[in-house]
């Protein structure tokens, strides 16, 4: 029961946290949602340090990577909105700024992944 509560005061702040990035930096006119790509990114640079941590010598407890991990940037971080937003995109026939969200949103999240995993390693 513990590690639940855990993971649901992790999602509920990461997902406040989201909500505010996302009404601070999506508009409808500037065309590419940039606070769920830039919540996305630090959500996955952020899991690459938490898990680099937790693996590390055990640095993080279980209970601070279920909080961290799957809690906070579980709730941080929204597939659905990406993929949402992908299809207005595709729906108002602008397949431009569908391709370089998607193709950015991977590249640049899966590289933040990858950064946050070296520096965990770093400490």
């Amino acid at each position: 029961m513990k590690q639940l509560l855990l993971v649901f005061v992790g999602g509920g702040f990461g997902s406040v946290l989201r909500y505010i990035i996302g009404k601070s930096l999506n508009s409808s006119q500037n065309g590419i949602p940039y606070g769920t790509f830039l919540a996305n990114v630090l959500g996955s640079l952020l899991i690459g340090i938490i898990l680099g941590l937790a693996l590390k010598n055990n640095t993080l407890s279980t209970n601070q990577t279920l909080l961290l991990a799957t809690g906070f940037c579980g709730g941080f971080t929204t597939f659905s909105t990406f993929a949402y937003e992908n299809h207005v995109f595709l729906k108002t026939g602008d397949f431009t700024s569908f391709a370089l969200y998607t193709i950015a949103s991977f590249i640049v999240g899966f590289s933040a992944v990858f950064l946050g995993l070296w520096v965990a390693k770093q400490f």
